[in-house]
């Protein structure tokens, strides 16, 4: 090889490092003839390429698309107009008397708790313009009225009864709505079932409550005894030493048969209490005696028939322990009953009833005394707490001197 082929082929090299994609003559029909070939080997880094362009597409789209949802709740979507909450509020009524009922609840579903109370005037708050007239009612008359506990704003109001005598909220299902209703026991003569979120009335009935009459309080919530399917409602009133039970339906406010007549003496307090059977039964305290009538006495007194319901049976341990025809239930001591409220259990509950000489806790499904402990003396409700785990402790105030007292 000669001096003349080496610059030959050095100057080719040159050529290919300087110009590594550029195709030489020779070989440009060889690289048509491959394609024509292997066609489909060709046309794949298309496919691909129009793939991908079709990807990036998609993928800006998308995220267009985002941009535009998050600038549209941003700044063209205007948000819903809360009012300010402030820190303190308040409300005048000059010439207005109040009751002793307050209730809270969110009635205007802003998470915030709402304050439901009671007053008697000739009319309503300015916002709302309400009279006695509008319902019927001689003025003075009682409103019902709802105002935002985030500002103290009116959310509604509304004439009830001419006077009352009770009004109680949270009753589950009253008027077969979904939401919990308030009752109001009126005077004279008149039930009223309304809606805590509206004020709207659900029901409104005439009682037969009769002359001279003390509502025992709270109502009593009882299971469905009519059949409708809603939980039902009992009252119980006295006048003297007689008490008196009238059975309401919970849906639309009718009274269930007539009244039952019980003897317990002047001012009974009362509990519910469940045993493990499920039989339902009203434990009364007078001033030192304790009675017990199960739901399904009370219903046949009421209405003058058994009760085939599920939930009006008898629990066979209490009818032995409570005693025929008083409904006597005995106990240790025979001093004056203070107090008288459940204690949980694990295994359900049992009763304490507080005396003025000693505490007695009852088994709550045999009723026999699990425990005493002498007491005087006592200042207020017990109260109870877990002071050491998985045990409930009951909590008692006695005074033992001036500005004395003893836990």
């Amino acid at each position: 090889m000669n001096s003349d082929e080496y610059s030959v082929m050095d100057n080719k090299d040159l050529e290919a490092e300087i110009h590594p994609l550029k195709n030489e003559d020779g070989k440009a029909p060889d690289n048509h003839e491959n394609c024509a070939e292997k066609e489909g080997l060709c046309r794949k880094p298309t496919r691909l390429s129009q793939l991908s362009r079709w990807r990036t597409a998609a993928f800006f789209l998308s995220l267009f698309l985002c941009l535009i949802v998050v600038f549209a709740f941003s700044f063209i979507i205007p948000c819903p107009v809360r009012p300010v909450s402030q820190r303190t509020w308040n409300r005048k009524y000059d010439r207005a008397v109040t009751y002793d009922f307050l209730a809270v609840e969110d009635v205007n579903e802003d998470k915030v708790q709402d304050v439901i109370f009671v007053f008697k005037d000739t009319n309503g708050s300015s916002s709302f313009n309400r009279s006695c007239s509008d319902e019927g009612l001689s003025a003075p008359c009682v409103f019902v009225t709802a105002v935002s506990g985030t500002n103290g704003s009116t959310l509604w109001e509304r004439p009830v009864t001419e006077d009352l005598l009770w009004m109680e909220c949270a009753i589950e299902q009253l008027g077969g709505a979904q939401s919990p209703g308030c009752l109001v026991i009126g005077n004279p003569e008149l039930l009223t079932a309304i809606s805590p979120r509206t004020g709207e009335v659900r029901w409104r009935q005439f009682n037969s409550f009769g002359a001279n009459y003390t509502v025992v309080t709270p109502l009593l919530k009882i299971p469905d005894v009519d059949g409708d399917g809603v939980q039902d409602v009992m009252i119980f009133t006295t006048a003297g030493d007689e008490t008196q039970s009238f059975i309401y339906s919970g849906k639309k406010g009718e009274q269930i048969g007539t009244s039952g007549r019980l003897s317990l003496g002047a001012r009974p307090g009362y509990l519910m209490h469940v045993t493990k059977t499920g039989s339902y039964y009203v434990v009364f305290n007078t001033v030192n005696s304790l009675y017990g009538y199960s739901l399904k006495d009370l219903y046949s007194m009421a209405t003058g028939v058994e009760g085939k319901l599920t939930s009006l049976k008898q629990d066979p341990q209490w009818e032995k322990k409570i005693e025929s025809p008083t409904h006597h239930i005995p106990l240790l001591s025979s001093g004056d009953i203070r107090y008288l409220v459940k204690v949980p259990e694990r295994s359900g509950e049992n009763i304490l009833v507080v005396k003025s000489d000693m505490a007695e806790l009852l088994n709550g499904q045999t009723l026999d005394s699990l425990w005493t402990v002498n007491t005087s003396h006592i200042l207020r409700e017990p109260v109870f707490g877990y002071y050491t785990p998985d045990v409930l402790h009951i909590v008692l105030e006695s005074g033992v001197g001036p500005n004395r007292k003893k836990v």
